[in-house]
């Protein structure tokens, strides 16, 4: 039996850090961790015919991440990255080469074998890759884990897309901000933190609901009522670039080689913690995860 397969939908791209430049984007980043994890990662996106395309590529292959990548004639995406005591700002260039995703026939083959997707919403901001995103996610076999990490940014999303990207996925993942905006979209401002994820689960059919708290808390709620919460470890953070992504990355691939809920949060928990400590989104791994949440006694 080979590795599972895990396959990002979106956006590849440099992260303009004031350090120098750094690959990412939200999907690819959870590629890259859930391979580092014992996946096979795979990252659908497109970049322009240009140095900082080229130069993308060859970062992707170097980590270990099978590249499916369009070229087009648009430039490669970049994100302009400002760190206020290590948190993230971003300026996300608009109509770039990821906003221009065609649908093929090698992406569907790729999708048809994954045993994970993962897909969020900036990337659907433009018609085409909106549309490619969509057809790829009819592809998916029942079984996949379809992963749905929501990554609000600016005023690229509305109800109705996050609507309609919930009824194809299965796993849904949101900060304690997001989930704030979404009680008042959704009209369920008066329930609790988990009700309103409750609702969430009942109300499109989930498998799993992640509801991430930054520098306090992580809570996995699952559909059959179970239920894991944790404290984020405190680390010297380097930056949280990347954070949120590896903990759904690991989360996923250790689910998918069978690890329970409960202990596929806590290296999920572990792996971000990690990151936070690391530069950029796709450090390389120590021989032994340190567990963050031992030495806390936790």
């Amino acid at each position: 039996m080979g590795k599972p397969i895990v396959v990002s939908l979106g956006e590849l791209l440099w992260d303009m850090l004031p350090t120098g430049k750094r690959a990412g984007g939200a999907p690819v980043n959870f590629a890259y961790h859930a391979m580092m994890n014992g996946a096979e990662g795979y990252s659908i996106s497109a970049v322009g015919q240009d140095d900082l395309g080229d130069e993308l590529a060859i970062e992707a292959q170097k980590a270990g991440i099978h590249a499916i990548l369009q070229r087009n004639a648009w430039p490669t995406g970049t994100v302009e990255v400002a760190l206020k005591n290590g948190i993230p700002e971003y300026t996300i260039v608009e109509n770039v080469a990821w906003d221009h995703i065609s649908y093929t026939r090698q992406l569907i083959d790729i999708v048809e074998q994954a045993d994970a997707v993962c897909f969020g919403t900036l990337a659907l901001r433009s018609p085409e890759s909106h549309a490619t995103i969509v057809e790829l996610l009819k592809h998916v076999k029942d079984s996949a884990l379809c992963f749905f990490d929501i990554n609000l940014r600016g005023d690229m999303y509305s109800k109705e897309l996050i609507e309609e990207m919930l009824g194809y996925a299965n796993v849904f993942k949101i900060n304690d901000e997001e989930l704030l905006l979404l009680r008042g979209m959704f009209g369920i401002e008066d329930t609790s933190d988990e009700e309103a994820c409750r609702w969430f689960i009942e109300e499109f059919g989930l498998r799993y609901l992640i509801l991430t708290g930054g520098a306090t808390f992580s809570t996995i709620m699952a559909a059959d009522g179970e239920i894991s919460t944790l404290a984020t470890p405190r680390v010297d953070v380097v930056d949280t670039v990347g954070a949120g992504d590896s903990f759904s990355g690991t989360f996923t691939g250790r689910l998918l080689l069978g690890d329970s809920m409960g202990l596929a949060h806590r290296t999920a928990v572990n792996t971000a913690a990690y990151v936070c400590t690391q530069h950029g989104a796709w450090p390389e791994y120590p021989k032994q995860m340190p567990d963050y949440l031992e030495q806390a006694g936790k």
